[in-house]
């Protein structure tokens, strides 16, 4: 199994039982690389380990972090797999689109990632707003309901038959795209100007605002040096140091 793969990122997973089974899921497929957000019931959890089946080894290395930025700061790419319409302006795919996508990427020595939402609720809008892309499943329009396991399973599968049938996908740079962590630091420096020149004048617009200036950057598809070239223009903008 190659050790440059999609990250498998479980974001505030309930149930131990359903970490496990997604664990299952992952190995079937020769995915290794669980992540998991802030997991309700802690880590640890004793009961993902007998619904895993066997697939100890993904739980063994689960990588544990408290917020979704931590988890895709090394990855480049990111989807979010939802089956609610979001009304934000990124693309939207199904699952074996995502999957040529994402063998293109890792074929580029790129790192892509897919999120999953909680068993109850799904991802959050500001869970989807750090993604670059949408990806939904076209399940039974009167009948959309997966659990956590299904969903990634149909991932898995569809990833593994990608293998050797996709055509390369040209870069929008030809050095590869930026990590997300030097992209989450741009927009960080970014809002920080701008709370600096009174731009977020409306506490009841703040979180809309910076969703909106997330995803409007997110379509820019950064590379490296385009984000520490846009970090130099913020700090030419902001000459007294505010936003620094």
């Amino acid at each position: 199994m190659s050790d440059l793969q999609p990250a498998i990122i479980l974001v505030r997973p309930q149930l131990g039982e359903n970490i496990g089974k997604a664990a299952r899921a992952m190995l079937n497929f020769g995915l290794t690389d669980m992540r998991l957000v802030a997991p309700r019931d802690g880590w640890p959890n004793p009961a993902a380990g007998p619904a895993a089946s066997g697939a100890d080894v993904i739980l063994d290395n689960a990588k544990v972090f408290d917020t979704v930025e931590e988890a895709i700061a090394d990855c480049t790419s990111v989807y979010a797999s939802t089956v609610r319409d979001r009304d934000m302006p990124k693309p939207v795919v199904t699952p074996r689109v995502c999957s040529a996508e994402m063998h293109a990427a890792i074929a580029r020595g790129e790192r892509p990632a897919i999120l999953f939402g909680p068993e109850r609720s799904g991802l959050s809008n500001d869970d989807v707003a750090l993604a670059d892309t949408v990806l939904t499943v076209p399940v039974n329009p009167e009948f959309g309901s997966l659990n956590l396991a299904q969903a990634v399973i149909l991932l898995a599968y569809e990833f593994s038959q990608a293998v050797d049938k996709t055509t390369p996908i040209q870069p929008a740079h030809p050095d590869g795209a930026a990590p997300k962590s030097e992209f989450l630091g741009l927009i960080e420096h970014l809002e920080a100007a701008l709370e600096g020149r009174g731009f977020f004048r409306s506490e009841d617009r703040r979180a809309t605002q910076k969703r909106m200036l997330q995803n409007l950057f997110h379509s820019a598809g950064w590379s490296t040096q385009e984000i520490h070239t846009m970090r130099g223009i913020i700090r030419s903008l902001t000459r007294d140091g505010q936003g620094e």
